[in-house]
């Protein structure tokens, strides 16, 4: 189940009572442990016990992570009737991220969420150019950073994923007005066949008769990107169906500014330790002149992010940056400024 597309992960399982299996490819430190734990060795490689309650589920999962340490190659199932079904293995990891994060499991699937908009403008005439789209529960119960790491590790990262870009696509409705862009975070990872992956984020656009041409999507994790053909061709898809592209928090490593050339992105941002105290910092001034002139060559347009000094605004606007966001200019709101106040 591990190896299918991430797109296409469901959330397993976790029963109140049942049994947990696990399989085991002839490690024998493995086995000594399971029959520490008293589980049923049903053949060489298949070991099985059953559970009450999930505090004592809890209590095998930890006990096998402690004594074994690499679980890497451990596989397992959660499973109600005595013998599980081919889809309800699982990594052993994957088994137990989901158990002792199950509260974060079922928000992911059933949380209700919005996106908060943080404003963007062009720093020639400090008007309003659009907003960055960032996932929220309407409750505000989470950390949307702790939340995205839970995703990763029980496998849902994908599911978090395209909510996000429904919310963030859903939430212009009677609050962005045409011609104001929404920029949208999207996770390179979680989309392994780009027409397939991303056919219910077109089918949203088109729900809700937003102009492809406003959206943004925005690679987040630039600096992390390994196979660029892969990410090239997500990025065509995108813009096949009309839509702009953006990298994210762009850096000083080689394979960030290589791809700019490979990529040709529509907007690149650049990474907050580059934006702070621009204004008298001499490297940061020589990599964003850098920066500024690849971009000219490639006709890319410049955003700087992570602005919260007047001094770092001012400076960028003199170099002639395009486009900048920040607290400076305005927090993540739940409702757009037209225009920010520090502006005004």
């Amino acid at each position: 189940m591990d190896q299918l597309c991430r797109s296409c992960f469901q959330p397993l399982t976790i029963h109140k009572c049942g049994y947990f299996s696990i399989y085991n490819d002839s490690d024998e430190k493995l086995t000594e442990v399971l029959l520490k734990l008293y589980f049923e060795e049903i053949s060489p490689s298949h070991f099985k016990k059953s559970y009450e309650t999930k505090a004592e589920l809890k209590e095998y999962l930890s006990f096998i992570n402690t004594e074994i340490g690499d679980t890497s190659k451990i596989t397992g199932s959660i499973h109600h009737m005595e013998q599980p079904s081919q889809f309800e293995i699982y990594s052993f990891n994957t088994l137990y991220e989901h158990t002792f994060h199950e509260k974060y499991v079922h928000l992911i699937k059933n949380g209700n969420f919005t996106s908060f908009l943080q404003p963007i403008v062009k720093m020639k005439n400090d008007e309003l150019f659009g907003y960055e789209s960032l996932l929220r529960s309407k409750d505000q119960s989470f950390y949307p950073s702790q939340l995205f790491e839970i995703a990763r590790k029980t496998e849902m990262h994908s599911i978090l994923d395209k909510k996000a870009r429904e919310v963030a696509i859903k939430a212009r409705t009677n609050k962005i007005p045409t011609g104001i862009k929404s920029f949208i975070n999207f996770l390179p990872s979680t989309i392994y066949n780009p027409e397939h992956c991303l056919k219910h984020t077109f089918k949203i656009v088109e729900k809700y008769n937003v102009d492809p041409n406003d959206l943004v999507f925005e690679v987040v994790e630039t600096e992390k990107i390994h196979d660029v053909d892969h990410l090239k061709s997500i990025l065509d898809t995108y813009r096949n169906h009309g839509m702009k592209v953006a990298l994210d928090d762009v850096g000083a490593g080689y394979s960030t500014l290589d791809m700019l050339s490979k990529l040709q992105p529509d907007y690149i941002k650049i990474d907050r330790q580059y934006i702070q105290d621009c204004h008298i910092n001499k490297e940061n001034q020589v990599f964003l002149q850098k920066v500024l002139y690849l971009s000219t060559q490639l006709n890319i347009v410049v955003l700087a992010e992570g602005i919260e000094l007047k001094e770092e605004y001012e400076y960028l606007k003199s170099i002639d940056v395009t486009l900048a966001q920040g607290y400076y200019i305005g927090k993540p709101s739940p409702n757009p400024v037209l225009l920010p106040e520090t502006l005004c």
